[in-house]
């Protein structure tokens, strides 16, 4: 079977760190061109934007989206317009209704549509899944923390509106907790932190509730430094303590280490990506989009100290 010529569009970290990795290693995909403004990729055809991409290089099916949330949705209606294939990197949009507009504008233009949540393809995530179906949840707790200025230096577009702030890794957390827990989750209460100097938060403290009101804390902060980042979730239960950590990597049950998960998270988004597109369907799933939405909707804002990189 031919692999599907696709192309990356903004070659910033997270593309060279995860994406052209997993394409190289693919057996569906072929990466054929790379649309940046400020970056190229050695060996392969690259271009300022999309639209000399696409007049360079012909026949590209379809493209991964991995620019700044502030530009992502122009850039998907320009590829969707053309009948391309489009993978989204999270957050899949700025705003809800962005991704809803590209969810219908892909149906009418019969191309596949990815909202992506790399960190649900994290090895621990589905057996988490799987554990807790059917089991009375009692309790959640999530401690998401690391450095911003170890993850993302100098990344200023965070800070800016639209950049999501803490979110930006928070939404990680929330996309597992979406996946993993088996009825939805409400918000009941959020506390925003802004810095004097940023439009967007820099800590959060959410309070969540699934479908028989159990409680879900979510503790969530960009300035930590107390260590190893802390990518955490508890989920108690009628059968006990389901752990995961390192971001849905490791999951134990009462504190035993369940043995046999193995796999990266990139590599099963794109395997995952290339089952929409023989299909030409979409998996646009915005619950975790929404969930902070109504964090920035009915969130209490508290001022704390300028932010200094």
């Amino acid at each position: 079977m031919a692999k599907t010529r696709i192309a990356i569009v903004g070659l910033g970290k997270i593309a060279r760190d995860q994406h052209v990795p997993a394409l190289a290693a693919s057996a569906a995909f072929e990466l054929v061109g790379v649309a940046s403004p400020h970056n190229k990729l050695d060996g392969v055809p690259s271009y300022g934007d999309m639209e000399a991409l696409l007049q360079a290089v012909p026949h590209i099916e379809a493209v991964s989206l991995c620019t700044t949330p502030q530009v992502r949705y122009a850039a998907a209606r320009f590829a969707l317009q053309r009948g391309l294939h489009v993978l989204l990197e999270k957050p899949p949009g700025v705003t809800v209704s962005e991704v809803l507009a590209l969810a219908a504008l892909a149906g009418k233009n019969s191309a596949a549509l990815f909202a992506s949540w790399h960190s649900r393809h994290a090895p621990g995530v589905e057996p988490a899944r799987a554990w807790l179906a059917g089991r009375n949840i009692r309790s959640v707790t999530v401690n998401w923390k690391e450095d911003v200025r170890v993850w993302h230096p100098g990344q200023t577009w965070i800070w800016q509106a639209g950049g999501l702030g803490v979110f930006d890794p928070g939404i990680n957390a929330l996309s597992i907790l979406t996946r993993i827990i088996p009825s939805a989750l409400v918000l009941k209460h959020a506390e925003l932190r802004y810095p004097r100097n940023c439009e967007t938060p820099i800590a959060a403290s959410l309070m969540l509730a699934d479908g028989n009101g159990a409680p879900a804390r979510v503790e969530l902060d960009f300035l930590y430094t107390g260590g190893p980042p802390q990518w955490d979730i508890d989920v108690d239960t009628d059968a006990g303590r389901l752990s995961l950590s390192k971001g849905g990597g490791e999951m134990r049950l009462d504190g035993e280490q369940v043995v046999g998960l193995s796999g990266q998270e990139y590599p099963g988004l794109y395997a995952h990506f290339a089952g929409l597109v023989r299909g030409r369907s979409s998996d646009v799933d915005i619950s975790p989009l929404q969930l902070v939405a109504d964090a920035f909707l009915c969130g209490q804002r508290k001022e704390v100290e300028p932010f200094v990189e």
